[in-house]
C-alpha cells in the first residue's frame, strides 16, 4: 500500500463528508418558508417558552446562518460550523448544544449495538462456514432454519415479542429503559451492571434477527469457495480437515463477509432506531426519532452527518485494511 492510495482514499472520504454537508445545507432551503423560524414560533404558539426569548432565538440563528446575507456566505459559514462538529442549538430541547444531546446518546448506542452487532457476525460467520463444509454433522442444518425464519422478523417486531414474554410474562427482564429509574449515571461496577442487564433484551432482539442474515450470507461464500483450485490443492497434499476448513475456506471466504461488517458498524451509530424505541433505549436512535417527532432540524443534520461521517470511516478502514485480510490484494502499481 502506497502513501499516494491512501491519500487519495482520504480525499474520497473528505469529498464525501462535503457532499454529506452539502446536501443538509441545501434540503431546508428548498422550501418556501425558512422551516427553523416557522417551529420556533410554533413553540410559542404552543406556550413552550416566552415569545421574547423565542424572538430572540430566531434572531441569533437569522445572524448565525446568515439569512439576510447571499446564499454563498451563508454556505461558508455553514462549512465552518460543520468542520468544527458545531451543528446549533436545539429547537425542542433549548439552550441544549446538539453535539452534547448526540455525545450524551453515543456511547448508549456504540454499548448496545457494537457488542450486539459483533456477536451476532461472529456465531453466524462460524454458523454459515460449517453448515457448508461438507464434513460437518447435518445436525446443523437443523439450527440454521429458525435461525433464518427469525432474520426475516423486523428488529422491533422480534423486540417486541421478547418483551411480551421475558419480561411481561416472566418478568426476567425490565421492559425498557437503559437502566433503573431514579439511578443516576455513574462510572462504577453497580451502574454498570444496572446498564449491562437492561441492554441483554434489546442486543437479543438485534443478535436473533441477525445472526441467520450472516450465516446464509456466509454458507454461500463458502459453498462458492470450496470449488476453487486451492482447496483440491490443501486436500491433496494431505491437510488435516480442519486447517483447510480454518485456514483456506474461511479465511477466503471472509473478505465479502468482512466488507458488509464494515457497512454494519458504520450503521452503529445512527442506532436500530425502532428497536431503542420500543426499549426506552437512551440511545442515538431515540434522540433521532424524538427529533423527528419534534421536527428538531439541527438534532436530524446532527445526527445525519454523524452517521455519514462513521460510514465513510469504517469503509475507509475497510478499505486501508484489505491486504492484511487477503495478501492477493495490492494497491501497488504493476
Amino acid at each position: 500500500m502506497t502513501l499516494g492510495y491512501i491519500a487519495r482514499r482520504l480525499g474520497v472520504f473528505v469529498i464525501i463528508l462535503w457532499l454529506a454537508a452539502t446536501v443538509n445545507f441545501i434540503i431546508p432551503r428548498l422550501a418556501p418558508v425558512n422551516p427553523i423560524r416557522e417551529k420556533l414560533l410554533q413553540a410559542v404558539s404552543f406556550g413552550g417558552a416566552g415569545k421574547t426569548d423565542m424572538e430572540r432565538v430566531v434572531a441569533v440563528y437569522e445572524e448565525k446562518f446568515g439569512l439576510t446575507r447571499p446564499l454563498w456566505q451563508q454556505y461558508i459559514t455553514y462549512l465552518q460550523d460543520v468542520a468544527r462538529l458545531d451543528f446549533g442549538v436545539s429547537i425542542a430541547n433549548f439552550p441544549s448544544a446538539v453535539m452534547d444531546i448526540i455525545l450524551r446518546a453515543l456511547p448508549w448506542t456504540i454499548g448496545l449495538l457494537l457488542l450486539a452487532t459483533l456477536i451476532a457476525f461472529a456465531i453466524g460467520t462460524v454458523l454459515g462456514a460449517l453448515v457448508a463444509w461438507p464434513r460437518s454433522p447435518s445436525a446443523l442444518n437443523v439450527v440454521l432454519a429458525p435461525l433464518l425464519t427469525l432474520s426475516a422478523i423486523p428488529f422491533y417486531l422480534l423486540g417486541l415479542i421478547l418483551v411480551y414474554f421475558l419480561a411481561f410474562s416472566l418478568k426476567w427482564f425490565p421492559l425498557s429503559g437503559g437502566y433503573t429509574l431514579g439511578t443516576i449515571p455513574r462510572m462504577n461496577l453497580a451502574f454498570f451492571l444496572d446498564a449491562a442487564y437492561h441492554s441483554i433484551l434489546p442486543a437479543l432482539s438485534i443478535i436473533l434477527a441477525s445472526v441467520g442474515t450472516w450465516a446464509i450470507g456466509m454458507r454461500g461464500m463458502m459453498i462458492t469457495g470450496l470449488e476453487e483450485d486451492y482447496i483440491t490443492f490443501a486436500e491433496a497434499k494431505g491437510l488435516k480437515g480442519s486447517d483447510i476448513f480454518w485456514k483456506y475456506a474461511l479465511r477466503n471466504a471472509l473478505l465479502p463477509q468482512t466488507t458488509a461488517l464494515a457497512l454494519s458498524l458504520g450503521f452503529i451509530v445512527s442506532g436500530a432506531v425502532l428497536v431503542e424505541v420500543v426499549f426506552g433505549y437512551p440511545g442515538v436512535g431515540t434522540v433521532l426519532y424524538r427529533a423527528i417527532q419534534t421536527f428538531d432540524y439541527f438534532v436530524i443534520y446532527g445526527v445525519v452527518m454523524i452517521l455519514i461521517f462513521a460510514i465513510g470511516l469504517a469503509t475507509l478502514i475497510m478499505d486501508l485494511i484489505y491486504p492484511l485480510l487477503d495478501p492477493r490484494i495490492s494497491y501497488q502499481k504493476r
